[in-house]
């Protein structure tokens, strides 16, 4: 498998966010976007998760799934930890699993593997930030799919967490998927590739 983009342009509000921006990653690899606050890392996201119309240039996944858009095979996460304060942590779980095609079965194995268990049937409003951050990570094992969008991935994580999460993402390029994300510092992937922006919005 393999994520390829060519040319790619972004125009949003009227302003040009980027242009001509290509790259390829393929399985078992990892692509993090850097730069500045305001070059459009977030929106690259966004595009490649079919959020934000593409402007011009071409997005192709060879190898994915020729039915489905990228966005359709990808798991995108944002700033926004999208979450239902009135729902328990395992309700919320359940509730994107559903809405991103998979089953039950995979929700506690999924709050286990980002140390949730214990806080299945606790009122997601009672979370701090890392737990909440936490809970947006569970979605990404809850269903598998085999791209990871994943911008400031690290963000309100403490260390354990930053640990945890870096083994979730070594676990998944192991197993043949690949990940594109936004960041200001490292993440954990040593050996990952780099696509650094400039410019301004």
């Amino acid at each position: 498998m393999r994520l390829v983009a060519s040319d790619l342009a972004c125009v949003r509000g009227g302003r040009r966010v980027f242009a001509g921006l290509g790259f390829a990653v393929g399985a078992g690899e990892a692509l993090l976007v850097t730069g500045p606050n305001g070059v459009g890392k977030s929106s690259l996201l966004r595009l490649l998760a079919g959020l934000v119309g593409l402007t011009g240039g071409g997005l192709s996944l060879d190898g994915g799934d020729s039915e489905l858009t990228v966005g359709e095979q990808a798991h995108y996460l944002g700033h926004q930890d999208a979450l239902k304060s009135s729902l328990s942590v395992e309700e919320n779980l359940a509730f994107w699993a559903d809405v991103l095609g998979g089953g039950a079965t995979k929700v506690h194995p999924a709050l286990a593997a980002v140390g949730l268990d214990g806080l299945a049937q606790l009122p997601a409003i009672y979370l701090s930030a890392g737990q909440r951050r936490r809970l947006s990570v569970a979605r990404l094992i809850a269903v598998e799919r085999p791209i990871w969008l994943l911008d400031e991935p690290t963000s309100s994580l403490d260390t354990s967490g930053q640990a945890m999460l870096a083994d979730l993402m070594r676990a998944h390029l192991a197993g043949g998927g690949l990940i594109v994300a936004a960041t200001h510092g490292s993440i954990g992937l040593d050996g990952a590739k780099e696509l650094r922006l400039g410019g301004s919005r």
